[in-house]
């Protein structure tokens, strides 16, 4: 095997790596490391076991990929939005914001469905936070499918770079200056906007999982309380009837 395809057979199975359950990541990477040597082999040592919320994310990116993509697409449509907004060019940021924010639900979900069924229950609020961390970043980050750790969003600062309408040099007219003054006041009013109906949306969220674990333990126990009950059930057929044969049997 030349040096190129034994570089891409170590990606691969790093790949493969970081697609398998967390509880056997640090079993496979050093089995993984023993078959190598040189770079390659501390590479893979070095490997970093992803916690859940980074795993969950990854698995989205390999099992959903155009889920993933979508959610990335979005923020990146986002982010080119209000950037044209704060430079005072007209923009729908509103409903560039409401498709991010869908896009971001359905990654969420799909990362949830994904982790339950690997017997795992990442914290829903962390996994919005690092899908929008992730898909507002200026520049694509490193390590798609990799992560390691959870990565938070960078907030209002991830515009770097980008010079607010209100920040240019000093307007020639009084008119013109009080013009870009109101261009950044309404970009900020619609961030924070944007803000406040993330924090309603992840409340009611939250609320809903609130509803649904309860209605999950109140089936529990119901399902309990049925199972006391039939016990109780056969218990007393088991009796009846042999109450009833030994009635017989006297009578006979």
């Amino acid at each position: 095997m030349n040096h190129n395809a034994a570089v891409a057979k170590v990606d691969e199975d790093i790949d493969a790596l970081y697609q398998s359950p967390p509880s056997e990541f640090t079993a496979a990477r050093n089995a993984l490391a023993k078959t190598l040597t040189g770079d390659a082999a501390r590479q893979v040592k070095a490997l970093k076991k992803p916690t859940v919320v980074p795993w969950a994310v990854n698995q989205v990116y390999w099992k959903a990929r155009p889920i993933y993509d979508g959610a990335m697409e979005r923020g990146r449509a986002l982010r080119t939005t209000q950037i044209a907004s704060l430079k005072g060019k007209k923009s729908d940021v509103r409903s560039a914001m409401e498709a991010h924010r869908k896009a971001i639900g359905e990654a969420v979900q799909r990362a949830q469905k994904i982790a339950a069924d690997a017997g795992l229950n990442p914290d829903t609020d962390q996994l919005a936070r690092m899908f929008e961390a992730l898909s507002l970043a200026p520049s694509p980050p490193d390590g798609a499918g990799r992560f390691a750790d959870v990565i938070e969003p960078m907030g209002f600062e991830a515009l770097s770079g980008v010079t607010p309408v209100g920040r240019v040099p000093a307007a020639d007219s009084a008119a013109e200056k009080r013009k870009t003054e109101k261009q950044e006041e309404a970009a900020r009013r619609l961030h924070q906007e944007a803000e406040a109906r993330l924090k309603t949306a992840r409340r009611e969220r939250e609320r809903a999982e609130a509803r649904v674990s309860d209605a999950r333990k109140a089936l529990k126990q119901a399902e309990s309380d049925l199972a006391a009950v039939q016990t109780e059930v056969d218990e007393a057929q088991s009796s009846f009837a042999s109450t009833a044969a030994t009635t017989r049997s006297h009578r006979d």
